[in-house]
């Protein structure tokens, strides 16, 4: 799961020739030019490729898989997660996405003490927060702003930081 990041899910079926609805949460879909993805089924990423798609709004495409030719094997991927390949984004201008973060270590710049693992990432306010897991197994909240962040290192997975003193003590 670590080469893979998710990036949406498959929505309900379109027509009757094997197109379904994918709707995605991460703009890699939209910056690189990928033949593949891996959709969950039963626990396992399984590789699907494309025969075809177009995207039908900022957040939605139409796709067809090779071999998926009906609605009703189209509906049998409703509801199945998608995930984007590391190993492509990587080949990108060096842009990393929000959904690419998921799973990076994040490390306190000045002290170089691991505060935990990013478990997700929550866009739903105007301010961008880490969802982190530290070692002792608590969900805290940390700002993903560009003034905290010192370097990503993408080779790594990992994330400095300078967090504010006393911050990691308010999730507490």
């Amino acid at each position: 799961m670590t080469e893979t990041f998710h990036i949406g899910r498959l929505g309900k079926p379109h027509g009757v020739k094997g197109e379904i609805s994918f709707h995605f949460t991460d703009d890699i879909f939209e910056r690189v030019d990928a033949e593949y993805v891996f959709l969950e089924i039963d626990g396992l990423q399984v590789p699907f490729f494309f025969e075809e798609y177009r995207f039908r709004s900022e957040t939605t495409a139409l796709v067809k898989f090779e071999g998926i030719d009906d609605a009703t094997r189209a509906a049998e991927l409703v509801g199945c997660n998608v995930f984007f390949p590391r190993e492509l984004s990587d080949e990108e201008d060096g842009e990393l996405s929000w959904a690419e973060l998921v799973g990076f270590t994040i490390t306190n710049s000045p002290d170089g003490i691991i505060v935990g693992v990013v478990t997700a990432i929550d866009l739903s306010t105007i301010n961008t927060l880490f969802e982190v897991k530290t070692k002792d197994g608590q969900q805290i909240l940390i700002p993903a702003n560009d003034d905290l962040i010192d370097d990503i290192d993408r080779d790594n997975r990992n994330i400095a930081m300078r967090i504010p003193e006393g911050l990691l003590g308010i999730n507490n």
